[in-house]
């Protein structure tokens, strides 16, 4: 399965965002993450992300400080070339996970400096669990960072602000609500 769109929307009925991510194959995977799971899982993507940096070859620097430059200076390559005008395409070879989104209660993160993040969403309903495991690359992650963020702009939860966060995940690149800002790897 490789991940060629992401979308990411608040849902202001539910109060909950919606990540969307849709495969080279036509599948599409849906999660809703509630502001509870996302207070958890921001800092420890953001974490994750510096870490993947940290064991870059090459990176003589491993401060924090350089590391959350090296980590802004990519971020904005990345904004510069992701493709934020093409409309999120819906799975036109179905939803292995069900039509009704993941309900994400639990997430556990895997660092590989080789092939990125490995990332194991859960859904725990009394003694069952539904779990999705997804290979972000650095980029992915980025980009689902920046998308989760312009929409909790929108969700206005004031989350507290993440340890290193720039402001990078502010600004929307065209301007126009992040309902409408599809990613495209």
């Amino acid at each position: 399965m490789s991940i060629q769109q992401l979308s990411v929307s608040h849902d202001e009925r539910q109060d909950r965002l919606l990540w969307r991510l849709n495969t080279s194959d036509g599948q599409e995977f849906q999660f809703w993450l509630t502001r509870r799971m996302l207070t958890r899982l921001l800092p420890a993507l953001n974490q994750s992300m510096l870490k993947l940096h940290a064991s870059e070859p090459g990176l003589a620097a491993s401060d924090k400080v350089s590391l959350q430059m090296l980590r802004d200076f990519k971020r904005e390559n990345l904004m510069a070339h992701a493709d934020f005008k093409t409309p999120f395409a819906a799975g036109t070879k179905g939803t292995p996970l069900g039509q009704t989104p993941l309900l994400v209660t639990d997430a556990h993160l895997t660092l590989d400096a080789q092939s990125g993040l490995s990332l194991v969403l859960e859904q725990k309903v009394d003694d069952s669990a539904q779990t999705c495991q997804l290979s972000l690359s650095g980029d992915l992650v980025e980009g689902l960072l920046m998308l989760t963020h312009q929409a909790l702009h929108s969700a206005d939860w004031a989350l507290p602000p993440v340890d290193g966060e720039s402001h990078a995940h502010s600004s929307n690149p065209e301007g126009r609500a992040a309902n409408a800002q599809p990613y495209k790897h």
